[in-house]
């Protein structure tokens, strides 16, 4: 019980101590630290100023002084993860035992540095400088992967912003081939230990930010993950000379096969010590399993969403096995809504590119097609895809026609620009899929009759003489088309006619007229005929179609001309057997409490 208050006086001693040094003191202790080893003691000191509670010119003073000495002594110091035997007997290995240790109190002190709040930005980047150098140079020639690893993973489950840090690692060390690869390590290692502790102990846990700590804690750890393995650069091409390693190993010179023979024996248990040629074959693997692992978390729906814009082009085609998507896209797909237009790019991708078999592929699709697509925020890219995705010579009649019909229904209730995008897309299956072009005009049943030939080949489960008969009892004006029916099958599509467009002939638009009089050629003459590029409509909005038509330059210019001065808004031959009192009007104006106007019936003769 003695001994404790002499501690707590050494303790408060040595806090005293801290706070009566001035600058030049840290500096004077660091030149006597890199002069002699008699000066040892100063080391303890010198850490107690690398904290995110000091001054930053403290910190930056006592780093300096660190960095120095451990730079030169870190080749000799044992592996802290390797404890060596019969240290008690040898003096020499205690003293670098305890170095080792020393430097290992400095790595968690500036990683509690680069994290913190309270720091500013330049010191941040120094210090971040400081811990890939010790990276770089603190195992032997090797990349220390057990130093970044505990860098981000601090970054990781940081509760303080981390974007600039993150911007920070990016810009100045994710160019180079072994940061990348073990970036990668190090995001499937995180990702898999939080899977273990947030799902499997408590499947109760939802990451939507609302559900308790570990909820928040969750949300911000995927962000930060997400930010992370985003903005790594994607390996591109296999030449490696066109990248440069962090810590270059000098196993990159030519060398015999017995000498490369033995090399690979002696380090085949070793995955640290790696050439910029094995991490080039090895870094496609340590990628798939990166994103695979990071797909498996519970992402929050902005995460989601952001993910999937990336994913076709940034992620898919650089997978070992772009397959191994096909469970976590066709969920996302099936999900609806913008989250299933979001998903069409990355599984349209692996269905034409890679073999993916999706048998309700263009069920889902047909079912995406309602009002609120033509306002999405990505209607550009899915209306592209559409088109693409009919584009098929093998596409069955129906399918074509329920999507032809589908969409010149919606154009009655989409704005100008869904119009025009809807007026490309119809041109374009009427050119591709002939057979369908008997919606484009029916003059009588008996015509009906005839085109339902194809009908009756496609429609499945239906009877012949049933669809006859539906045929033959249809009444002028009855549209058989059921907008309603998700499933293009059952939605008779064939039974019915593109009346919708010739509605657009008289569109309020000037573009939208214009361009449905594109339909009136015969699209089945091919060789006549062009597709029209959907690109061009699927960028347009109320002000780009306001802007061109500002831009057209008139030849004749409308001229409002009245013999008279008109005296109302209407005149009388426009209702007939009614007549306006317009000195009621007036008086009414004026602030008489009665009806605007005054209706009076006129009595025929």
């Amino acid at each position: 019980m003695a001994s404790l208050p002499s501690l707590n006086q050494n303790e408060k001693k040595k806090k005293k101590n801290e706070k009566n040094h001035k600058l030049s003191d840290l500096k004077t202790l660091g030149l006597q630290l890199l002069s002699s080893q008699a000066h040892i003691n100063n080391l303890p000191l010198l850490l107690t100023f690398v904290s995110p509670s000091k001054p930053p010119q403290y910190v930056l003073e006592a780093l300096l002084s660190l960095q120095s000495f451990f730079i030169t002594v870190l080749p000799s110091l044992p592996s802290s993860s390797k404890p060596a035997a019969d240290v008690q007997d040898d003096a020499e290995l205690i003293y670098r035992t305890w170095l080792r240790s020393k430097f290992d109190e400095l790595v968690k002190s500036l990683i509690d540095v680069a994290v913190s709040s309270e720091c500013d930005d330049t010191l941040k980047e120094i210090v971040l400088d400081a811990i890939m150098e010790f990276v770089k140079v603190g195992n032997r020639g090797k990349f220390h992967s057990a130093v970044y690893h505990r860098f981000l993973q601090s970054i990781a489950h940081s509760s303080a912003p981390v974007n600039t840090l993150i911007a920070l690692l990016v810009k100045k060390y994710f160019n180079h081939l072994d940061v990348r690869y073990f970036t990668y390590i190090s995001i499937e290692k995180l990702t898999r230990t939080f899977e273990a502790e947030y799902m499997s102990g408590d499947r109760s846990v939802r990451i939507n930010g609302d559900d308790g700590d570990h909820s928040r804690e969750g949300v911000e750890f995927i962000h930060i993950v997400h930010s992370i393995i985003s903005s790594i650069p994607p390996l591109e091409n296999s030449n490696q000379s066109d990248y440069t390693m962090w810590v270059e190993s000098g196993d990159d010179k030519v060398l015999s096969d017995n000498q490369e023979a033995k090399q690979l024996k002696m380090r085949k248990n070793d995955e640290e010590v790696l050439s910029a040629s094995r991490i080039v074959r090895k870094m496609k693997p340590k990628f798939t399993k990166a994103w695979i692992s990071f797909l498996r978390l519970p992402l929050p729906i902005d995460v989601y969403k952001e993910v999937l814009v990336i994913l076709d082009q940034e992620v898919i085609p650089y997978l070992s096995n772009p397959i191994i998507l096909c469970d976590f896209l066709t969920k996302s797909y099936d999900m609806g809504g913008v989250v299933s237009v979001m998903a069409l790019s990355s599984l349209f991708l692996l269905m034409t590119k890679y073999g993916l078999e999706y048998p309700n592929f263009y069920e889902k699709l047909y079912a995406l097609l309602v009002p609120s697509i033509f306002m999405a925020k990505h209607r550009a890219k899915f209306f592209q895809l559409l088109d693409s995705c009919l584009k098929s010579p093998l596409l069955p009649a129906y399918l074509a026609a329920a999507f032809a019909k589908k969409l010149s229904r919606l154009s009655l209730v989409v704005p100008p620009s869904g119009a025009l995008i809807i007026i490309a897309l119809i041109h374009n299956l009427l050119r591709r899929h002939p057979s369908i072009n008997c919606l484009v005009h029916r003059e009588n049943v008996s015509e009906s009759k005839n085109d339902d030939s194809t009908s009756k080949e496609v429609a499945k489960g239906t009877d012949a003489s049933e669809v006859e008969a539906d045929t033959l009892n249809m009444k002028p004006g009855i549209d058989r088309f059921n907008y309603e029916e998700t499933d293009p099958i059952k939605s008779s599509a064939l039974r019915s006619s593109l009346w919708e467009i010739d509605c657009l002939r008289h569109h309020y638009c000037p573009p939208v007229s214009r361009l449905v009089l594109s339909l009136e050629n015969d699209l089945t003459v091919r060789s006549k005929t062009t597709e029209i590029d959907v690109k061009d409509f699927v960028a347009g909005s109320y002000a780009t179609i306001l802007g061109q038509e500002l831009k057209k330059k008139m030849k004749r210019v409308p001229l409002a001309f009245y013999q008279a001065i008109p005296t109302s808004l209407f005149s009388e031959s426009d209702f007939p057997g009614w007549s306006f009192n317009h000195e009621h009007s007036e008086k009414n104006i004026d602030g008489s409490d009665h009806l605007p106007a005054k209706r009076q019936r006129v009595e025929s003769s």
